[in-house]
């Protein structure tokens, strides 16, 4: 059944397993100031990286069914995990009923294409959930453009719930990230780039930096996908068109309020307004 049968405009929706698309959401608002976003965070369900395919993609349907009935005529899965496991379906199968005219994009495919002008050795590594380095979203999308690089991935389970519990910065931290930095080079040496293939891994970046070599280059995917959606909108004028530009930002989560706004505020470094929805099985 289609949600609607006539194009509305509203803001872009932003789609996270929690905190992680803060990452991604605080580059859309540098490049693209002017728009109206609407966070949605399902913080009471994190982390998605451990979770079935299936339920990744009923948790993920689910979240986009609802910031479609908020109005979003676009939404970005800023979220790895739900980009590795439902996003391929969602578009092909679900989008033509829920609504033709909206559309749903993930981050994977706009990392994926920096990456042939970043490393030299065309040895690349990944940092990223179980879920998305069991799904083998990265190395099948590097080799569909970059047939000669050589893809390594290292699952790192501990990462998103240091970042969910605010422990990003303490010293117990340091343990778990140097323990995957070091799985993962000791698989592959000649590794001269790292992707960090989850949104939530940015918000590590000082500990990811403290025990990367130097000469390592530290790739995030905020900077890539919010150039990737300029260029979108710049190509697809009819939905540019469909989406608010008003400069307004709200966000909803699936915890408590209180518990979100202290982090957000945290990780954006400005107060922000919060509101608690609950994301039901349909």
């Amino acid at each position: 059944m289609l949600l609607s049968a006539i194009p509305t405009a509203g803001p872009i929706g932003v789609f996270d397993s929690g905190y992680g698309g803060l990452t991604i959401l605080s580059k859309f608002r540098e490049l693209l100031p002017q728009y109206d976003y609407l966070y949605l965070g399902d913080n009471a369900r994190t982390p998605y990286g451990t979770r079935s395919f299936e339920v990744v993609y009923e948790f993920t349907l689910q979240a986009v069914r609802r910031l479609f009935e908020l109005g979003c005529p676009l939404v970005i899965l800023a979220c790895n995990t739900a980009s590795a496991k439902a996003l391929r379906s969602i578009q092909q199968n679900d989008l033509p009923y829920l609504d033709p005219t909206r559309r749903v994009l993930g981050v994977i495919r706009p990392t994926v294409e920096c990456i042939g002008e970043i490393t030299h050795t065309r040895h690349v590594g990944l940092l990223a959930t179980s879920g998305t380095v069991k799904s083998e979203s990265y190395p099948l999308e590097i080799r569909k453009l970059f047939p000669d690089i050589k893809v390594t991935g290292v699952a790192c389970p501990l990462w998103v719930p240091l970042v969910e519990n605010n422990e990003a910065d303490s010293e117990g931290a340091d343990y778990f990230v140097r323990k995957y930095i070091d799985t993962l080079l000791c698989k592959d040496p000649e590794i001269d780039t790292i992707i960090l293939g989850c949104t939530h891994y940015p918000l590590l970046l000082n500990k990811i930096r403290q025990f990367t070599p130097p000469h390592i280059r530290l790739v995030t995917q905020g900077e890539y996908v919010s150039r990737s959606l300029k260029d979108y909108l710049f190509r697809h004028s009819e939905m540019d068109e469909r989406c608010l530009k008003n400069a307004r930002c709200e966000f909803l989560t699936t915890e408590s309020v209180e518990k979100f706004r202290e982090s957000a505020s945290l990780f954006l470094h400005q107060d922000v307004h919060v509101r608690s929805i609950t994301l039901e099985s349909f």
